[in-house]
């Protein structure tokens, strides 16, 4: 009884850190996928072809206050990540449903612009530029979108299972993921944004 229990024991851990590795070099690729669209944007952003430059389409309003909303988003994941350790799950619930709630509102916020920017003309294929612009942006956001899904269900099953090892090993992936974005975001304002209106 006692080997069954000690072999149970042993495939969970087994799986637990298969599952870590997994999410770490998913984390991996992800750098790899970002590092490509941003040097394909370095090599575009000049490329205009008579159309719209990021100095007349973007509005500082707006990605600074896209800006404000994730990295504020970061700051309550890391709160939620602290009532994990503190074992308090309601605690928990509750930041991760206000880094949710400013999660879409930076999500609004974005499809907000990319409608604004199509309705004045400035498509995806106007130029390589916008081409490239709305790839690395449109990325981030889809990510960011993803991110979303997977802590909303992480919530339904910290309300249904409580915190366990498996669901603490998953709210710190989902604040790791988060954490991510947010510094593949601040990439994004310096050279997507701030090089651009300069």
């Amino acid at each position: 009884m006692s080997q069954a229990i000690s072999h149970s024991n042993d495939n969970h851990e087994h799986h637990e850190d298969l599952s870590i590795l997994g999410f770490w070099i998913f984390l991996v690729t992800d750098v790899l996928l970002f590092g490509t669209l941003f040097a394909t944007f370095m090599v575009l952003r000049t490329h205009f072809d008579g159309g719209p430059t990021g100095k007349e389409l973007f509005e500082a309003p707006g990605y600074i206050t896209e800006t404000f909303l994730l990295l504020t988003s970061s700051f309550t994941s890391g709160l939620a990540t602290l009532a994990l350790h503190k074992g308090k799950v309601n605690q928990l619930i509750g930041w991760l449903i206000i880094t949710a709630l400013l999660g879409m509102g930076f999500v609004g916020l974005e499809i907000n612009e990319f409608s604004n920017m199509i309705a004045e003309g400035a498509t995806i294929s106007r130029s390589a530029f916008l081409s490239a612009f709305f790839t690395l942006v449109g990325t981030h956001g889809l990510h960011v979108s993803v991110g979303l899904v997977w802590m909303i269900s992480i919530m339904i099953q910290l309300k249904t299972d409580g915190i366990t090892s498996v669901m603490k090993r998953k709210v710190t992936m989902i604040s790791l993921y988060w954490h991510f974005l947010d510094v593949v975001w601040i990439f994004l304002l310096t050279i997507v944004y701030l090089m651009g209106v300069m």
